[in-house]
């Protein structure tokens, strides 16, 4: 399967190369980053609903948890204990723009690395914390590790990635952070009924993907990209024969070594942003990372368990409700892998838009009718229904705005700035995850129902933003973006 890339003229010609083992290998590697931060995102809200650990941190939660009366849309509003899933992503914001300088100074591979040793110490603080001032230092770190991760691993994988896969592969990633998730719900359930200390096996096991990457990287190749943009030209040449399996690759190897003598002429990467030029690239990445938060899939996922205790499924509705969902995520996100170089990009976030408009608007529709603030519940059938309409829209979003929020940005950006510009789409993702982290909760107990209509507005948002504005990026190489799509963007 041979890549395809824009030389001298603007004509198309093929690269040589194929799919190799080795390819496979690091990308599988590699993509333990994502799963790492999947783990993360989904051990925090189960650990934060253990008895045991918020009678050693949050005593105070924990009383009110056992003696107030349930309201349906306020019983998890607190700050402090929302600061805590929180503080991560404060970290990876401020982490982002420190690692687009290590980046690009050392190399995706050391990159990452720095990551994985990151999350480790901070899972032996958090694991092993005995106060919430250690638990909030060790949350920090492990912020940092999901900054250094996230930064590194989409744009080691699409500057390893042939063209023609670029989006397949890359994916992978978004793939890896949905598995993490789910893995994350299964051991929380099990951790659940270990009493005192399931809390920290459920911290500690996040160190296990953390060791993955930290070992396995010993083992993959820096990106040829990385090597030749640090005067490593000839080694760039070994590796890039050794990643497509063949001898002959002076023609992509010229477009990389082209690309890397315009990006040196850069000498400030964040100062040429600003210019007008760069505004595209940088608007789409960083307005596909906000969108992504926007969706409103914290929304349905932290809503999940009580549909489904509504169904009859008892004491095990958040183990269901999280496994399902969660299962619903990895499978789905199969389906983005295998259309998304087929398809195209735009045509899953207009697809994924209208399908999630339609599902958040009539989950809303049906809690306000029907699910009032105390003394409330949703009939057999409605409920059977809302399930549903949850699995929809987990499916729309786990094809589409889940994977290319990600996919998109990494591979946008000229090489002269796409450290520096993927730092931003990655700052501006952890900003929005914050916000969204700390603020939820609270506007689900202020708002209700209305909830649902906030994110699905956004929605209708998002697709006049892809129809629009936002260029079809699909089996274009990664150096060859300015010429064969921004230049020729219509704005």
């Amino acid at each position: 399967m041979a890549p395809a890339v824009v030389i001298g003229n603007g004509d198309m010609a093929e690269f040589e190369g194929r799919i190799t083992v080795y390819v496979a290998v690091c990308v599988v590697i590699a993509a333990f980053g994502g799963l790492m931060f999947g783990y993360d995102i989904g051990i925090s809200g189960g650990v934060t609903a253990m008895d045991d650990f918020l009678k050693k941190f949050f005593p105070a939660v924990y009383e009110r948890k056992q003696h107030a009366h349930e309201n349906n849309y306020c019983k998890y509003d607190n700050q402090y204990l929302q600061l805590f899933t929180s503080s991560l992503y404060l970290a990876a914001l401020v982490a982002s723009f420190v690692v687009s300088k290590v980046c690009s100074k050392y190399g995706r591979k050391p990159t990452m690395q720095i990551a994985s040793v990151f999350f480790l110490i901070g899972v032996a603080l958090t694991a092993g914390g005995v106060n919430i001032e250690m638990v909030i230092i060790g949350r920090i770190l492990l912020g940092c590790g999901v900054g250094f991760a996230n930064q590194a691993v989409p744009l080691f994988l699409s500057e390893l990635a042939p063209t023609k896969i670029r989006g397949a592969l890359n994916i992978s990633f978004q793939l890896f952070i949905t598995i993490g998730i789910l893995i994350a719900n299964l051991v929380n359930y099990w951790a659940s009924n270990i009493h005192p200390y399931g809390w920290r096996i459920s911290l500690g096991l996040a160190g296990i993907p953390a060791l993955v990457l930290c070992f396995g990287s010993f083992a993959i190749c820096e990106t040829p990209t990385s090597l030749v943009e640090r005067n490593k030209v000839e080694k760039g040449r070994k590796i890039l024969r050794k990643i497509r399996g063949v001898d002959n690759v002076d023609d992509e190897f010229n477009s990389i070594v082209n690309a890397c003598e315009m990006a040196r002429q850069v000498k400030h990467p964040f100062r040429k942003l600003r210019k007008p030029a760069s505004r595209p690239p940088l608007v789409i990445a960083i307005l596909l990372q906000v969108f992504q938060q926007f969706t409103g899939i914290n929304a349905i996922m932290f809503y999940a368990p009580v549909l489904f205790q509504t169904v009859g499924f008892g004491n095990d509705a958040a183990l269901l409700s999280s496994v399902i969902t969660g299962a619903i995520n990895v499978l789905s996100t199969f389906v983005s892998i295998y259309l998304v170089d087929k398809a195209g990009r735009k045509i899953l976030l207009l697809e994924a838009c209208v399908q999630m408009l339609l599902t958040q608007g009539i989950i809303g529709g049906i809690l306000m009718k029907d699910l009032k603030a105390t003394d409330s519940y949703l009939s057999h059938g409605e409920a059977v229904f809302v399930v549903t309409l949850v699995c929809l829209f987990v499916m729309g979003f786990a094809w589409s705005w889940g994977p290319l929020g990600w996919l998109i940005p990494s591979g946008t950006f000229p090489l002269e700035t796409r450290t520096a510009g993927f730092a931003f789409a990655v700052s501006s993702n952890m900003l929005f995850t914050f916000i969204i982290a700390q603020a939820f909760l609270s506007m689900l107990c202020h708002m209700q129902s209305g909830i649902f209509f906030f994110f699905a507005a956004w929605i209708v948002v998002m697709g006049l933003f892809t129809w629009f504005l936002l260029p079809e990026t699909k089996g274009v190489p990664v150096d060859s973006m300015v010429e064969k799509v921004w230049k020729q963007h219509w704005l």
